[in-house]
């Protein structure tokens, strides 16, 4: 059964080149025409949900992600197109509006459930589990304004939850709160996934969005770029960045690298560095747990015997995290002329997620230095599963 039918959606903004603060501006304003610009927001959009399916919706800043949720929950009107909905919609978009900083936590839950639509009767009788799923217990007769920004939106998402939603609508919700209240929050959306609710979930964490969702939509500046599988999406989504978009970091690293960067004689030049997804596509973006292929590209001005070709991996604050070379490996390069290029090929990244250095270097087994590029290459990897920190420990529980 469809639940969510939106088709031929178009959400076009107006605007205006002038700002008119006064009433004489305002009056004068009359005697010309406006200046407007129109900003498509969102272009010709079409899904449909079905009951129960939890649907992700996925997308760079200013994608329209935000839009499209305000659009279905009848926030914003279409510019053109449909959007039918069949259910009872309960939007989690900008929780806390209606918050009153003079009120208490408990005068504010009251006040906020109304507007959520919960009885009186109903709000009395879930006040003590409201404030304890949101962990203020210490401060329930305690004003809003004496709340950290953290503590109020536990408060706002602890009180939303409290209705029964057929539909539930999810903006970034799952970000909220310390590491404790996040799995609360996952918690509740398990349950509501085990009873049937449909969701529509945007969020920024690919691991929630993998974690959770049927499907994915891709937009990309208003656009619908992609509809299926979640998996699939998210790699379209992660690697199908253009060449020299993702590229352009470490060749302009190269180009305007100072002696402080690269050192070395130049008798063997790196004269490239590139680094590959699991597709072949060069690409400075990578899902943890994905292979990566680091191609290094070099010039030997003269014939050079027994070279050794290093990497060495840093975090974004310049710690040193991993390194090896074709001498530790026992990888035996008898000589190199000319161009040439040599792969190193990483077989499961074991990052979860930051952005990362890579330096690279040529040598001789003696240790001197043909060319050393340092920290010039960086590049970024996104989490795939729930696990926390740097990297991945394999492990197992057991009793």
């Amino acid at each position: 059964m469809t639940v969510i039918e939106v088709s031929n959606l178009h959400k076009v903004f107006r605007i205006p080149h002038e700002k008119r603060n006064t009433v004489f501006e305002t009056l004068t304003g009359f005697m010309k025409p406006s200046g407007y610009e129109t900003f498509h927001a969102l272009n010709n959009i079409n899904f449909t949900v079905d009951k129960g399916e939890a649907l992700g919706i996925i997308g760079e800043n200013g994608s329209g992600k935000s839009t499209l949720l305000k659009t279905i929950a009848h926030i914003l009107r279409p510019t053109d197109g449909h959007v039918k909905v069949n259910g009872r919609i309960t939007p989690f978009l900008e929780l806390g509006v209606g918050f009153q900083q003079d009120f208490t936590a408990a005068e504010n839950i009251r006040t906020y459930a109304t507007i959520m639509g919960i009885s009186k009767r109903e709000i009395e009788s879930k006040l003590d589990d409201i404030i304890s799923f949101a962990g203020l217990e210490k401060f329930r007769d305690t004003k809003l304004k004496n709340f950290s920004s953290g503590m109020q939106v536990r408060l706002a998402f602890s009180t939303a939850i409290q209705t029964n939603p057929e539909i539930l609508l999810m903006d970034e919700v799952l970000a909220v709160g310390d590491m404790d209240f996040q799995q609360k929050c996952i918690d509740v959306l398990n349950q509501y996934r085990n009873e049937g609710v449909t969701i529509v979930f945007v969020s920024h964490d690919l691991g929630s969005v993998r974690r959770f969702c049927d499907r994915t939509l891709l937009l990309h500046k208003g656009e619908q770029m992609t509809l299926g599988n979640t998996q699939e999406v998210i790699d379209s989504y992660m690697y199908s960045r253009n060449e020299e978009d993702s590229a352009s970091g470490n060749s302009d690293s190269l180009q305007n690298s100072g002696s402080d960067k690269r050192w070395g004689n130049r008798k063997v030049e790196i004269t490239d560095v590139e680094m590959y997804d699991k597709f072949g596509n060069k690409s400075s973006r990578f899902n943890s747990f994905d292979p990566m292929d680091i191609r290094i590209h070099f010039n030997a001005l003269e014939k050079v015997n027994d070279p050794v070709f290093g990497i060495q991996l840093y975090s974004e604050k310049g710690e040193h995290l991993f390194g090896t070379n074709t001498e530790i490996k026992e990888i035996i390069i008898d000589h190199v002329e000319g161009e040439g290029r040599i792969d190193l090929r990483i077989e499961k990244i074991p990052m979860l997620t930051g952005r990362f250095q890579l330096t690279v270097a040529v040598h001789s087994h003696e240790g001197k230095i043909y060319d050393w590029h340092d920290k010039l290459y960086r590049f970024d990897v996104y989490p795939t599963c729930r696990d926390s920190g740097l990297f991945h420990i394999p492990c197992t529980w057991g009793l």
